[in-house]
């Protein structure tokens, strides 16, 4: 998340809207509610605890050596402005491979600002 806030500028300029889905619950493992707390980032958080959107994107991981119940780590592009029969079109998706797999911050820009 911390690599997104420095491209903040070009985030916001782009014609789609960054934001971020952990398959977890509040007070998971992680604990991600209070790490937000502690640690507010400018951009939309959704705790998916039933995994609902993960399970509607095909990015629910159920069970692989490195992943139990989870998501893939992944990252979507997806149109909010433009034509209205574009907006709500993923135009990018990067699925990771494990839980350390990310998609590359230059290529993500580079999907952003080309909507």
């Amino acid at each position: 998340m911390t690599q997104f806030e420095s491209r903040r500028p070009e985030i916001e300029a782009a014609p789609a809207q960054l934001a971020f889905i952990a398959a977890e619950k509040r007070d998971g493992v992680w604990k991600p509610g209070r790490f937000l707390e502690k640690h507010p980032i400018a951009s939309v958080f959704l705790l998916d605890e039933d995994r609902a959107v993960t399970k509607a994107y095909g990015l629910h991981h159920a069970l692989a050596a490195d992943a139990i119940n989870i998501a893939h780590p992944a990252t979507l592009v997806i149109c909010r402005g433009g034509r209205d029969d574009e907006r709500g079109l993923v135009r990018y998706i990067y699925r990771g491979d494990n839980q350390l797999d990310r998609a590359p911050l230059n290529e993500v820009i580079g999907a952003l600002l080309g909507l």
